[in-house]
């Protein structure tokens, strides 16, 4: 069926394309949705302005989105979960939960699956994830997942200080001119087996009561 899009639809068209697609679509998706209608006379009659109207709101949904990137960029969100041994959670956290929080810290809907999230997060830990705005647009957030009835700030803190352990090497041993395989050797000896894991030092972080982390439609495909 050949039908004029009366407004951008990802991946398919732009309002003010015309454009042959199969009959399914149309009349299941595409006219019930008013996302376009059949090519007759009138509606090529519109091309033009509608292509013109499309355009105004492509140019303006790029710029709130990108808007939206600077807020979200760098932040933070927190995730307190229940978790046994070795920091494995009782549950997981998706990008569902994620969304919710995002959508509290910027006051606006945030859709769950523009958080690029492979798997659900089923650790405690600090994680880094991407947000995919739009086709042009991402923003790149961190997720803390911690133990509950600990502090976020500490377990934060505790992060940062085992990473920078692990990545600095000893002032002896630059002095002495060893090698970066040689100083993470003796760093993992003299760490020996009393070192503390990164699940155990959010396990054992300390802290007082924090608030706990508790779809659109997707598309339907063409009929074949």
């Amino acid at each position: 069926m050949r039908v004029v899009f009366l407004e951008d639809v990802a991946g398919v068209a732009q309002g003010g394309d015309v454009k042959d697609v199969k009959n399914g679509f149309a009349r299941n998706y595409l006219i019930p949705k008013n996302l376009a209608v059949p090519a007759a006379h009138n509606a090529l009659q519109r091309v033009d302005r509608l292509a013109k109207e499309a355009e105004t709101t492509r140019l303006k949904t790029l710029a709130d989105m990108r808007a939206l990137a600077t807020a979200l960029d760098g932040v933070r969100v927190d995730v307190e979960m229940r978790s046994g041994a070795g920091g494995r959670l009782y549950g997981s956290v998706t990008n569902i939960i994620i969304a919710e929080e995002l959508s509290k810290l910027t006051g606006r809907e945030i859709d769950r699956r523009i958080i690029e999230l492979d798997e659900p997060i089923r650790e405690l830990g600090l994680f880094n994830l991407d947000v995919h705005l739009h086709a042009e647009v991402d923003a790149k957030i961190g997720v803390l997942v911690y133990a509950m009835g600990t502090d976020p700030a500490a377990v934060l803190e505790a992060l940062e200080e085992a990473a920078e352990a692990e990545e600095t090497p000893s002032v002896e041993a630059v002095a002495e001119g060893e090698q970066p395989e040689k100083i993470e050797e003796d760093q993992s000896r003299k760490a020996g087996p009393e070192s503390v894991s990164t699940e155990e030092t959010l396990a054992e972080a300390e802290t007082p009561d924090t608030i706990e982390a508790p779809e659109t439609e997707s598309e339907p495909e063409e009929d074949p």
